[in-house]
């Protein structure tokens, strides 16, 4: 399954993306945010954790820009479990950061979300990190007014986070993802 945005190109990740998203997810700045557990800093977990099984109706992207001179890893993003409800997680590079792309990837994945028959979305904010409460404000999600103890790797330690909520069959949620132009559409191999 593939979703291409107005700059971005969302895929999964590829053998020859390893090294590339090794080095990527390897920065502190990325992990110290992470909501779910560590993601590979090696090339063989990197492997590994590429070639599992995943769930058609929970996709995870790797975000690319679409650059004249080639593609740029800009970051990830994906639908998960947890407990019973599905989760959006993203990391945008710091490099990458403050330019639009985690909105635009959001929007992108909740119509998705939408479209695989999802009709709720949480997502995690740790208080530390407000840059990630205006994305999910901006995108649709509400602040559920609850907080959950999330286990950060990157820290070492568990954090409180609050959690937001998408109710994709809200008109307002409906508003927010129609002002994207983005046309998602499944692979062959989708």
């Amino acid at each position: 399954m593939f979703v291409r945005t107005e700059r971005l190109f969302l895929r999964p990740g590829w053998p020859e993306d390893v090294e590339e998203l090794v080095e990527a997810i390897s920065d502190e700045a990325v992990q110290r945010n992470l909501g779910v557990g560590e993601l590979p800093r090696s090339t063989r977990a990197m492997r590994d954790y590429l070639s599992r099984p995943r769930d058609p109706r929970l996709p995870h992207f790797f975000m690319y820009l679409r650059a004249p001179g080639g593609p740029k890893l800009v970051g990830g993003i994906g639908l998960g479990r947890i407990e019973d409800e599905v989760e959006l997680g993203y990391w945008i590079a710091p490099a990458h950061r403050g330019r639009g792309f985690a909105r635009e990837a959001v929007r992108a994945v909740l119509a998705q979300a939408r479209s695989l028959g999802h009709r709720r979305v949480v997502a995690s904010q740790f208080a530390d990190n407000p840059a990630t409460r205006d994305v999910l404000e901006e995108t649709g999600f509400s602040d559920s007014g609850n907080e959950r103890e999330r286990f950060s790797e990157g820290r070492g330690v568990p954090v409180r986070a609050r959690i937001y909520v998408a109710n994709l069959t809200d008109r307002p949620f409906l508003h927010a993802v129609g002002s994207l132009s983005s046309a998602p559409f499944a692979s062959a191999n989708g």
